[in-house]
C-alpha cells in the first residue's frame, strides 16, 4: 500500500473537539479499508497567503492538520465526504513517492564503495606544493620590458 499525507485546512474559530472528531472520522475510514494511520501532526494556526472566500465569509488564517497513512490507491476517489464538511476550508492528498536518501540511494554493498573512491579522490592532489607560484609567467613579462 502507498504512503499517503492528508493536509486539512479548518477554520481559525474550529474546537479542539470538532477537529479531533473530523480526524477520527478520516481514521475510521482508513481503518475500514484496511489502511493504517501512520503519523499526525498539527501545525496551529497558519497565517495564509491569500483569503479563502466560503459562505459565511473570508479566512486569512486556519488550522492546519497532517494525517500520514497508508492505504490502498483507490482511497483518494473516497474522500468526497470531505468537500461538504462546514469546518474544513481545504484538504489536500499526497502520495509519497519511492524516493531513497542517503546510502540506502546507493544499497548495501554500493555505498561503501562509492562513497570510498569519492573521499581518495579528494584527497589525491596533496603532494602540490602550496608556495608554488607562477613566477615563470611574470619573468617574461620582466625580460620583455628591459629590452625596450
Amino acid at each position: 500500500m502507498p504512503l499517503y499525507d492528508c493536509m486539512l485546512l479548518l477554520k481559525p474559530h474550529v474546537k479542539q473537539e470538532a477537529l479531533m472528531d473530523l480526524v477520527a472520522r478520516v481514521g475510521k475510514h482508513v481503518y475500514m479499508k484496511k489502511g493504517v494511520l501512520t503519523d499526525m501532526k498539527s501545525f496551529g494556526k497558519v497565517q495564509l497567503g491569500y483569503g479563502i472566500k466560503k459562505l459565511d465569509g473570508k479566512y486569512y488564517q486556519g488550522q492546519l492538520m497532517q494525517m500520514t497513512m497508508m492505504t490502498p490507491p483507490n482511497f483518494n476517489k473516497e474522500l468526497h465526504y470531505l468537500n461538504k464538511e462546514d469546518r474544513l476550508l481545504r484538504w489536500l492528498l499526497v502520495k509519497h513517492r519511492d524516493i531513497k536518501y542517503g546510502l540506502e540511494f546507493f544499497g548495501e554493498d554500493d555505498g561503501k564503495g562509492e562513497l570510498s573512491k569519492f573521499r581518495s579522490n579528494l584527497y589525491e592532489d596533496e603532494d602540490v606544493d602550496e608556495d608554488d607560484d607562477d613566477d615563470d609567467e611574470y619573468d617574461v613579462n620582466h625580460e620583455e620590458r628591459k629590452e625596450d
